[in-house]
């Protein structure tokens, strides 16, 4: 009980599970505490930092008894940064937490039960797997130039010269880029006073291509000593495209509107399997395109595409999965809310002589409702890409209402899914299987490819529903 404590206790206890951001969960007396850095199996002493009604906050302060699982994390700076919460947890201890974790909410938020839980799909080398890299660039104590991450749930900057989740050539453009900042003495951004000219180092590298974007978020509208830059990054292997995004908002969202193509093109060109895809600075694409490709496998085996089907691909961002759908699909419609996203869903269509795509500009919520209730429009597939926050309740009544015979639901946040997933099976639907690819490794986050069927074998449309998290 929160009486038996209070602030600055040491305490023992055992890590028993992880929370949602990968911090230790364990129990002292009954009364949960969450500690950071501790993992499953470890006992630990931890100081109580914090207490709440029924639980509290504790900071580890020493690993009693480590656990059989625990290892030596690869990068010396693990704890500090914030991308990778997990990694000192062995590989197949990651999976394991994460098939557990999807499972138990989908019972405890969803409801859900009796299905299959497929096993979950994870990396035979899951290192340097990242294609899309964002280094905030600021000053340490001493007024030098750095770059790196962010420490978790914080804006102070760890620096690292080197991370083993993102591709190697990030090492040699950091490099550079730093290098030319305090050459030529140009500024790093400070979010306290809003001032300063470099926000964020932003690259993207094609897996498959080998292409390389180099993109400096910039406080202002033009860099000093611009051909100095672009004459030493033109020395990276691959290098494809260098340009500017402004952002002058005082906010944390670190993408502007604004792209300014400095030297070559303003975009890269990658594949998931035999789809090339144009990407700019401002697309969504999944960042480890080993993961992808089986999870979009993993999405065509449960829809069943036969070649006969009318697909609609909702929040279709760049026409990834449209593209990768219309090769098995009679036609593809996809439909999403940023026109510079459907602008290169349609460039790439072309890039891949692909036909029977078509796209709109819009909010999912409005444009399939609109299509269904004033066009009578019909789909034997959807495909549905939300970002985190799941489904919009509109869509999913809508969805059902077309009431299509399965639905096949692609989520990246299993709490979003489970939720929608309660709202699905209470109108109509049965989970049969279940499935996790881990496109993130070392960290708490997940994937999951989720079969549904209707009830009742005698719904008149025959339709497929998709979606992409």
């Amino acid at each position: 009980m929160k009486e038996n404590f209070k602030k600055n206790d040491l305490v023992t206890l055992k890590i028993t599970d992880l929370g949602s951001s990968g911090e230790g969960i364990g129990k002292v007396d009954g009364f949960t505490l969450f500690v950071k850095d501790a993992l499953i199996g470890d006992v630990v002493q931890a100081k109580i930092i914090k207490l709440k009604k029924n639980y509290g906050y504790g900071r580890l302060m020493e690993i009693v008894t480590p656990s059989p699982a625990r290892v030596e994390a690869r990068c010396p700076k693990a704890r500090a940064c914030g991308g990778c919460q997990i990694q000192p947890l062995d590989y197949e201890k990651q999976l394991e937490y994460k098939e557990n974790k999807v499972g138990g909410l989908l019972e405890r938020v969803g409801k859900i039960r009796d299905y299959v839980m497929e096993p979950i799909i994870g990396m035979e080398e899951p290192w340097h797997y990242r294609n899309k890299a964002q280094f905030p660039v600021g000053k340490d104590k001493d007024g030098k130039i750095i770059t790196g991450f962010y420490a978790g749930r914080t804006h102070s900057i760890v620096p690292l010269d080197k991370c083993f989740i993102q591709h190697p050539l990030n090492e040699q453009i950091m490099s550079i880029v730093q290098r030319w900042m305090e050459e030529f003495n140009i500024s790093s951004y400070d979010e306290v006073s809003h001032k300063g000219l470099v926000r964020h180092i932003f690259t993207r590298i094609g897996k498959y291509t080998g292409e390389v974007m180099v993109c400096l978020v910039i406080n202002g509208k033009k860099i000093p000593k611009e051909a100095e830059l672009i004459e030493r990054l033109k020395q990276i292997p691959g290098i494809k495209s260098i340009c500017l995004n402004v952002n002058r908002e005082n906010t944390n969202v670190i993408l502007g509107k604004d792209i300014q193509c400095l030297w070559g093109q303003p975009y890269i060109t990658d594949k998931i399997g035999e789809i090339s895809y144009r990407i700019s600075p401002l697309s969504f694409f999944q960042v480890n395109p080993i993961q992808t490709q089986k999870l979009y496998a993993t999405a065509l085996e449960y829809a069943g595409l036969t070649g006969k089907e009318t697909v609609w691909d909702l929040y279709c961002g760049i026409g990834t999965i449209s593209l990768f759908l219309a090769q098995a699909a009679k036609k593809v419609y996809g439909v999403e809310i940023v026109p510079e996203a459907i602008r290169d869903a349609q460039e790439n269509a072309r890039l891949n002589h692909i036909e029977n795509a078509e796209f709109f500009v819009g909010k999912a919520e409005e444009v399939l409702p609109e299509q269904y209730e004033k066009n009578g429009v019909y789909a034997d597939v959807i495909v549905v890409d939300p970002p985190r926050k799941g489904c919009d309740e509109k869509l999913l009544a809508c969805m059902v209402q077309m009431a299509p015979e399965t639905i096949v639901y692609v989520s990246c946040d299993p709490a979003t899914l489970a939720r929608d997933l309660n709202y699905l099976s209470n109108h109509g639907y049965k989970v049969e299987k279940v499935r996790c690819t881990d496109m993130f490794p070392h960290s708490v986050h997940v994937e999951t490819v989720v079969l549904l069927s209707h009830k009742s074998p005698d719904s008149h449309i025959n339709a497929t529903i998709i979606n992409i998290g």
